[in-house]
């Protein structure tokens, strides 16, 4: 069992930073590989980025590689979402999940444990 809780979200202006951070309770954090999600309003959640549980390797949706960066802490049971050059486009509700294998999916599905979310809203 992994329980996990989003914070860092908050309102930037276009081309700002953010960083966000899930912290994850449990001793088997690095038994589990950690995504991203987002959902705006009216939309559908979509992946955003995941990592495996070694933090070795990592992907990321088209719409933000090269301006999100993921990476997670196996010591301090964390993972992180670092986005910069912020677009209004952006601005969803963003959810960490946690997947009991060593390799990232993409498919949303197939996560097993969700945080509550945290609010990124991109002005404009």
């Amino acid at each position: 069992q992994v329980q996990l809780v989003e914070s860092g979200g908050g309102l930037v202006q276009a081309g700002g930073s953010l960083r966000l951070s899930c912290a994850a309770s449990g001793r088997t954090f690095s038994s589990y590989a950690m995504g991203w999600f987002r959902q705006a309003p009216g939309k559908e959640r979509e992946f955003v980025a995941a990592i495996s549980w070694s933090g070795g390797s990592t992907y990321y949706a088209d719409s933000v590689k090269g301006r999100f960066t993921i990476s997670r802490d196996n010591v301090k049971n964390r993972v992180y979402l670092q986005m910069n050059s912020l677009k209004p486009e952006d601005t969803a509700v963003y959810y960490c999940a946690a997947q009991p294998r060593s390799s990232w999916t993409v498919t949303l599905y197939e996560y097993d444990y969700w945080g509550q979310g945290t609010q990124v809203t991109v002005s404009s």
